[in-house]
Parts: C-alpha cells; sequence; structure tokens
C-alpha cells in the first residue's frame, strides 16, 4: 500500500461523519457508488465466511419510495401527534441522492446454526456484527468520494412494504438505512471522551 493510499484512508476514517444535511448532486457518477458497495461486499470480513451481508442501493424514484413508505408508517404511528419534526427529518432523507439497504439473510445464519450447534446461539450476534462492518465500510468508503451519509434504523416499520416495492427476498432481514449525497452542510463539532479512559496497552 503506498503512503498516497494509506494517508487517504486514514483520512476517511477520521472525517467520516453522520452527514443528515445531503443533496441529490452526487459529486461521482452513481456507478461508481455501486462499484464501491460490489467492492464492500466482497472485501468486508464476515464470521466463518458466511458472506451473509446483501445491500440495495436505491437512487431516483427506489430512493423516493423508500422515504415515501417510511413516512406513510410514521404517520399512522403517530397519529394525531405533531409529525412536523418527523415530516423535517425524513424531507432530509429523501432530498439524498440515494439510500443504501443493509440486509442480512436468515438462510445463511441458520444454515450455519445447523452445522456449527455448539455457537448455535452466537450467529445471529456474529451477524449483526458482519453487517456493521459493512455499514462502516461503506460509510467510510463513501467518505473517500466526499458523498455525505448517516445511518437510520427504521426497521421493522418500513420492513413490509420495503420488500414488496423492491422484490426483497423472505430471507432477507432489514438491518439499517444509509441515506447518501452530495453534503450541503458539514456535521456539527464532535466530542471525544479521553482515550486514556477507553484503551488500555499492556506489554509493550
Amino acid at each position: 500500500m503506498s503512503k498516497e493510499t494509506l494517508v487517504t484512508l486514514q483520512q476517511a476514517f477520521d472525517e467520516r461523519r453522520s452527514i443528515y444535511a445531503l443533496g441529490n448532486e452526487l459529486p461521482v457518477e452513481p456507478q461508481a457508488i455501486v462499484n464501491m458497495a460490489e467492492r464492500v461486499l466482497l472485501h468486508t470480513p464476515s464470521a466463518f465466511n458466511s458472506q451473509s451481508s446483501r445491500l440495495v442501493v436505491l437512487f431516483g424514484a427506489e430512493h423516493q419510495k423508500l422515504w415515501d413508505i417510511a413516512e406513510e408508517k410514521l404517520r399512522v404511528a403517530v397519529g394525531d401527534g405533531d409529525f412536523s419534526g418527523t415530516k423535517q427529518k425524513l424531507d432530509g432523507f429523501r432530498a439524498a441522492a440515494g439510500t443504501v439497504l443493509f440486509y442480512e439473510d436468515k438462510n445463511v445464519t441458520q444454515s450455519l446454526q445447523e452445522q456449527f450447534a455448539l455457537y448455535a446461539d452466537r450467529f445471529p450476534v456474529w451477524a449483526q456484527q458482519t453487517s456493521a462492518m459493512h455499514q462502516y465500510a461503506m460509510w467510510t468508503e463513501l467518505r473517500t468520494l466526499n458523498v455525505g451519509a448517516n445511518l437510520q434504523h427504521y426497521n421493522p416499520l418500513v420492513d413490509e412494504d420495503a420488500a414488496k416495492a423492491f422484490a426483497i427476498p423472505d430471507s432477507w432481514e432489514l438491518v439499517a438505512q444509509m441515506p447518501f449525497g452530495n453534503i450541503v452542510a458539514p456535521a456539527g463539532e464532535k466530542t471525544y471522551q479521553p482515550v486514556s479512559e477507553r484503551m488500555k496497552v499492556l506489554g509493550l
């Protein structure tokens, strides 16, 4: 790995943030996002090399459809309550260029539970960890392209309607949603707890 590549990776690692002010004018071609998602799927590790993560990348009208579904479901959930704050938040996601949906294939997890009964209770936990690694890899990769993103969890509220809308297999379980787009406004200041309170180094 070249020094230049390493610096780029370090910068992306340091600068990845939750960006909520997103637009639909990507600084790269949409295919670059698709290529990135493919790379994330191929090269992100998974327990027992399960490769159980599944991605759905939505652009344009399909992206809009997801947040229309979320709004419809949330309006029902809120009922007669004040919906203005929720509406503003959803409009922010809708304004983005696209959304990545992160799924885990339950059939893969169940198959591993059957093959390795000693660890059966751990495989659902490891599947969630696998998904988290894919989410972080995608998020960091997006930052290398100067594409902003944030991570949402409107599951299971949107699961059924999203599955119908996007022809999702029954065995795929929705874990998270990641709206992405050009950065309209940067993230706010972030505070950090002291590393000394969160880390130990022994034997050095």
